[in-house]
């Protein structure tokens, strides 16, 4: 059996992780900014775009209907034709949107620039996505962690910074702003980050993807403009039915369709289930802290409750929670580590919980809601940490963008959710200062408590997820068994950053031995997800094991003796290895070649079978790779062809040959019918006068238009043939006497046409 060498976790060392993470992490922060950047402009829009109130706030609905419709999409184009591509493509519009707002001095190129904006929500998920097929385990963790703070850090860092350029510069240099910081995200990914090798494939579900869109773009214009136009209004209420339906319907295709938008059987896993309920609850009870804290600061003081501070002081006052997201963002990858990310949500969901309740009591000094500000945003980032790991936690792979995407999708979903209660309580709850009317003390304390409600029902949905071990089992890597070393490893459990890491995936039984390695492909990447059985000698199941997503394995035996090893996974073809292991860990690697089949069927041009056909494919180098012969159905098929480029030739008795190009996809079945058309033969001897065959006599074959189609020379018996002939008219000219002409026409039937030559008299 052919094997794989042993593989390290990862050819990346720590620096190049560490500046991998920092660079997916900016284009993070750059996202989360250019939707914070534009809130000191909004109460200034009309004005300076020369537009009604209600016209202008289109410039921030468009940012969310856009990011509603784009996420899932660029997570499964990301699964299927490359995550850094689309993150790339993501960084692209982000940059387009800003340069066409920074140009812009009216309502109708400022909403396309938002909406291009928008589109580009899509980097976060993205870049958890590419961490996970790229990081090595000891530091996906905190990688994560790190990424998933990005938006809380750039929601908070970009308030204060967007209310210092609007105070002292023109207002388009905030979108300028936006522009530059896309321009250096878009180099750094395009210099640094690798694209990831796994890939979906597939074909992409175009009536999924508007579907989808289409209710999500109804839901969210209805919550989002719904306090506009008037709950009871029937525009607001038709919209709510039209994502009702539209959704119902998306649902119906998605679970009949091959190769849906959204796996809605793996979104209806408990682990993702929850994981995503429980994250609409967060997105709700964090969004409530951005609605609440900085009109506290900015209403007068003359209200009894208002701080009187400038937009500038209040987004100084939210800057620190940020800060705290991104200090905390490695200790929670430790705690989900060490106890799990469900544990690490719980925590984080009781902790926004406490900071809410907290504020309702301090909310009179500006310490307060920088107090409460950063506890707040401890829990947000201890929950926003350990998401991704839950859902990666429960898909496969091949579907970690798409599943992320969701996620991320659930939390704005949150965010809208909110923002339209908040302004309905606190329009509700008013208290009339001068000639105006101001949400009041206790609206405001309706809307905390509200978000404190919603974390604390954040906390129960998480604790309906499934005990699962450590977060190790999202990564791509794990690290060894605990009590098991491999050959050459770092003593005391260190990961050397040569030695391959094995998946902990089987547990140790007592005075058992280790049977570890990688499974790849034949294209030398990992194979995931990929399940190892181990039986004795006599067929007994002795134990099973998965792969992790880079192909790593452990599993072990009862002891030394010898063993049976089977590897089986989707579209592959299985492999089996007999082991004999002794009293130190066996590294064993193997490859499974692909399953792709190439299937098709030989007919002729009526229809009919052509059996015994002989096919024969070549791959680009002309290098025969496999023969097979037809079937009586005329039916042929070859197994395990790698993905490529290939020729099929096809020939059989009384046929012409045929030969065409196929292109065999990587995984699944590749069809392929060939037809063959009747090659009708001329043959017959050339004769003397007395019937005698005529050896070296020169027979010249020509079409109708006087071309040579071919020439022979007959043998001892003087026979000559003329192969593979389509229908019409051709002259046979025999020369070694004086010369003879004859015309013969075809017309799908072979000709025996004896030519005769004689001296004249």
């Amino acid at each position: 059996m052919t094997t794989l060498s042993a593989r390290p976790a990862h050819a990346a060392g720590p620096p190049r992780a560490t500046t991998f993470v920092v660079v997916l992490a900016f284009g993070g922060i750059a996202v989360s900014l250019m939707q914070t950047l534009v809130i000191p402009l909004v109460p200034e829009l009309p004005k300076l775009l020369g537009a009604s109130a209600g016209d202008a706030t289109w410039a921030i609905t468009a940012t969310l209907l856009a990011s509603a419709a784009a996420t899932p999409v660029m997570g499964r184009l990301g699964d299927m034709y490359g995550k850094r591509r689309m993150l790339l493509v993501s960084l692209f519009l982000l940059i387009a949107g800003s340069v066409l707002c920074g140009l812009s001095d009216s309502l109708t190129p400022m909403i396309v620039g938002r909406a291009l904006q928008g589109l580009a929500s899509g980097v976060i998920p993205l870049g958890i996505s590419i961490m996970r097929d790229e990081l090595p385990a000891e530091r996906l963790g905190s990688a994560i962690a790190s990424m998933s703070a990005s938006l809380g850090v750039g929601g908070a860092l970009g308030l204060p910074a967007a209310a210092l350029i609007a105070d002292n510069a023109d207002w388009h240099v905030l979108f300028w702003t936006s522009a530059g910081l896309g321009v250096i995200a878009f180099i750094l990914v395009l210099t640094l980050v690798p694209e990831s090798a796994v890939r979906s494939g597939g074909r992409f579900d175009l009536v999924g993807a508007v579907g989808l869109s289409a209710g999500l773009v109804s839901l969210l214009l209805a919550i989002s403009k719904g306090a506009d136009w008037g709950w009871g209004d029937p525009l607001t209420i038709g919209l709510f039915a039209a994502a009702v339906v539209v959704l119902l319907l998306w649902g119906w295709w998605e679970l009949r369709t091959r190769e849906p938008m959204v796996d809605l059987r793996t979104t209806a896993r408990p682990q993702v289930l929850f994981t995503n309920l429980a994250s609409i609850m967060l997105g709700f009870s964090m969004f409530a802290m951005s609605l609440v804290l900085p009109q506290l600061l900015q209403l007068p003081e003359a209200t009894g409750y208002g701080l009187g501070q400038s937009i500038l002081a209040a987004g100084l006052v939210m800057a620190p929670s940020g800060v705290v997201m991104l200090l905390l963002a490695p200790i929670a990858a430790r705690v989900s580590a060490a106890k799990g990310p469900k544990v690490t949500l719980m925590l984080g969901a009781i902790i926004v919980a406490a900071g809410y309740g907290l504020n309702i009591v301090l909310m009179s000094e500006v310490w307060h809601l920088v107090l409460v500000s950063c506890v707040i945003g401890a829990g947000i980032g201890f929950a926003y940490a350990s998401m991704p790991a839950l859902v990666m936690g429960a898909v496969p792979v091949s579907e970690t963008a798409a599943a992320n995407s969701l996620n991320t999708l659930m939390r704005a979903i949150g965010t809208s959710v909110s923002s339209a209660v908040a302004g309905l309580i606190l329009a509700q709850m008013t208290t009339r200062f001068g000639p105006a009317e101001l949400p009041s003390e206790n609206g405001f304390r309706v809307v905390l408590a509200i978000g404190a409600g919603a974390a604390l029902l954040s906390f129960l949905l998480a604790s309906f997820l499934p005990r699962r071990s450590p977060a190790a089992a999202t990564a791509p890597h794990a690290a060894t068994p605990q009590g098991a070393t491999p050959q050459g490893a770092t003593p005391q459990g260190a990961i050397a950053e040569d030695q391959p890491v094995y998946a902990a995936v089987a547990v140790q039984p007592e005075g058992g031995v280790e049977i570890r390695g990688f499974v790849g492909g034949d294209d030398g990447h990992g194979i995931g997800h990929a399940t190892l059985t181990l039986i004795d000698v006599r067929g007994h199941q002795l134990g099973r094991a998965m792969t992790l997503a880079d192909g790593g394995y452990s599993i072990w035996t009862p002891g030394s003796g010898t063993y049976v090893l089977i590897a089986s996974a989707a579209h592959r073809d299985p492999q089996v290895a007999t082991l004999v292991v002794g009293d130190q860990p066996v590294d064993f690697n193997l490859i499974m070649a692909g399953s792709s089949k190439l299937t098709g069927a030989v007919r002729d041009v009526e229809g009919k079978p052509v059996p015994g056909a002989v096919l024969v494919l070549t791959d680009v180098r002309g290098e025969v790779v496999t023969t097979s012969t037809a079937d009586a159905d005329g039916s042929y098929a070859f197994s395990g062809v790698v993905a490529g480029s290939y020729t099929l030739a096809v020939s059989a008795d009384t046929y012409r040959p045929a030969a065409v190009f196929i292109e065999v996809s990587g995984t699944g079945q590749t069809r392929h019918d060939v037809e063959l058309r009747p090659g009708t033969r001329i043959r017959g001897t050339v004769r003397v006068r007395d019937g005698v065959p005529l050896t070296d006599a020169r027979v010249t074959l020509l079409d109708a238009a006087g071309n040579v189609v071919g020439t022979t020379t007959t043998g001892d018996d003087g026979a000559y043939a003329f192969a593979d002939l389509t229908g019409g008219q051709y002259t046979l000219i025999a020369t070694g006497y004086p010369p003879v002409a004859d015309t013969v026409t075809v017309n799908g039937s072979d000709d025996d046409r004896d030519l005769w030559l004689a001296h004249t008299d």
